[in-house]
């Protein structure tokens, strides 16, 4: 009789529920951060463009992008007008359920606004249901009106006609350390990490090999003594760096390493030891200067990329070499990249984020050639002319169609499975590995206790993808980041003290 109760009121939770919130809430959400907030970030981080090329009697030229923002779905009919687009008719006629993107844009000569302009940059596809779309908080007879099913659960795209979904990837978290134990190689353990900032996203790798120095790799930087790149940040001093890495007590691995680069006193030295060990070979003002770029723009990214951050990412080196001495001497545990807590899922926002921010980049060169193309010819065009909203377009359509995403990943955009309700609603919960199918990867595979609530610990399919494609659980909700400041603001009571 009591398990009779506990069923009925299990399931009557469930029913209310379902009755205010929907399997795809979180992709929606997703796609109105991105939207409302990541477009604007990304715009900034383009914000200022300077040619190359420009008339002779001009001393300075920029271009700036302003204010980005996107409008609800319409269609130019072929006599130019323009008018609101539902989905169905998009359905019906092949075409793109999209809307107009608008971004300001204005020029400045020698430090004075020239022109001053809006203008279509591209169009965005908009997903069913979100803030952007018509279908937006309409009651089930005014869908039924539209022509869309009441029961239908939105979240996808149409692309020229036909219904796609954006797959969630599953991914590493970005800007955490994870250290693991080689069974080969130069370095016992080995601490990797993906730092992403702006536009960047830089591996880094630290390793301790047999002489007993500990070595960090990032990008064009091979395997450069972890203290010198300390030091190359202005902590110069062997006691600061010694109290930086633990107050509490000495280890002796970082002894060595500062008895054997002692006689590197300045930071010129150490940003001077840097150049040469990675092959830079002009005069030694030019040297230091290129690698003070590197090591702004490429180290530690998603810490800031300007001079006055270089301090505090040689605080941060400190307390990761810590917890790697602390690791490779069996002190604290190494790090399990299946626990779910390493992971973070891309959602239809982020994915969409990563398209954009490659494609502008794409526009930018663009509109830079054309620019400089007709000021060759010495003419000085209008921005405004110059502007191709076509292209943006195109190369979006083009990935959603194709499923070829940026960075070489292959079918995240799927035309959406209808062969029944369930598999749809199946389909809209996906998420997949970057993992190859092809490769053992066994522990990938497995199920792992972290799972649990999060993915559906039965759906997967046999087979080659076996664990690497996956769903999520039906009462599971994705989160969106939360801002850095409010995070802070809660973590102070509890006894956060900021640096």
């Amino acid at each position: 009789m009591a398990s009779q109760i506990a069923i009925e009121k299990s399931n009557l939770l469930v029913k209310k529920f379902f009755e205010g919130t929907s399997l795809v809430d979180s992709d929606i959400a997703s796609f109105n951060n991105f939207i409302d907030h990541e477009l604007q970030k990304i715009v900034d981080a383009n914000k200022i463009i300077e040619p190359t090329i420009i008339p002779h009697n001009v001393e300075e030229f920029k271009i700036k992008f302003d204010k980005i923002w996107v409008e609800k779905p319409q269609i130019t009919e072929a006599d130019g007008s323009k008018r609101r687009i539902l989905p169905t008719e998009a359905r019906l006629r092949k075409i793109s359920y999209a809307a107009p993107c608008f971004i300001e844009v204005s020029a400045h000569i020698n430090g004075v606004q020239r022109e001053s302009f809006q203008t279509q940059i591209g169009s965005i596809p908009i997903m069913l249901k979100s803030k952007y779309c018509h279908l937006h908080k309409l009651s089930k007879e005014e869908l039924i009106e539209a022509g869309e099913d009441p029961d239908d659960l939105g979240g996808y795209f149409i692309i020229n006609g036909t219904e796609k979904v954006l797959i969630s990837v599953e991914d590493l978290a970005a800007n955490k350390l994870m250290i693991e134990k080689e069974s080969i190689g130069v370095s016992e353990y080995t601490g990797k990490m993906f730092s992403e900032g702006e536009s960047f996203k830089i591996p880094h790798t630290i390793e301790k090999l047999k002489d007993g120095m500990f070595y960090l790799t990032f990008t064009r930087v091979r395997r450069i003594p972890l203290i010198v790149i300390v030091k190359a940040l202005g902590l110069t001093k062997d006691e600061d760096i010694m109290t930086f890495i633990s107050k509490e007590r000495q280890f002796d691995s970082v002894l060595v390493n500062l008895f054997e680069f002692a006689d590197i006193k300045t930071e010129e030295e150490a940003l001077d030891f840097v150049a040469k060990k990675i092959g830079i070979t002009q005069a030694k003002e030019v040297r230091i200067e290129r690698i003070q770029e590197i090591v702004d723009k490429y180290l530690l990214p998603h810490l800031g990329t300007t001079q006055k951050d270089r301090m505090f990412k040689a605080y941060n080196l400190c307390k990761l070499l810590k917890r790697f001495i602390l690791v490779s001497t069996g002190e604290l545990p190494t790090d399990d990249k299946d626990h779910y807590s390493n992971k973070r899922l891309k959602l239809s926002g982020d994915l969409l984020a990563d398209l954009f921010t490659v494609n502008l980049k794409v526009l930018v060169n663009d509109l830079l050639y054309n620019f400089q193309r007709i000021v060759k010819r010495g003419k000085f065009p209008s921005i405004k002319v110059i502007i191709r909203d076509k292209l943006l377009t195109q190369r979006i359509y083009s990935a959603m169609a194709t499923g070829a995403w940026v960075g070489g990943r292959k079918g995240i955009s799927q035309r959406i499975q209808r062969l029944n309700f369930l598999e749809t609603m199946s389909h809209l919960q996906r998420v997949v590995s970057p993992l190859s199918a092809s490769q053992e990867n066994f522990e990938a595979r497995e199920l792992h206790p972290t799972h649990a609530g999060r993915l559906c610990c039965m759906e997967t399919p046999e087979g080659t993808n076996i664990g690497l494609r996956k769903n999520l659980a039906i009462l599971s909700k994705v989160s969106l980041e939360t801002s850095e400041e409010e995070l802070i603001k809660s973590l102070k009571p509890l006894g956060l003290k900021s640096i």
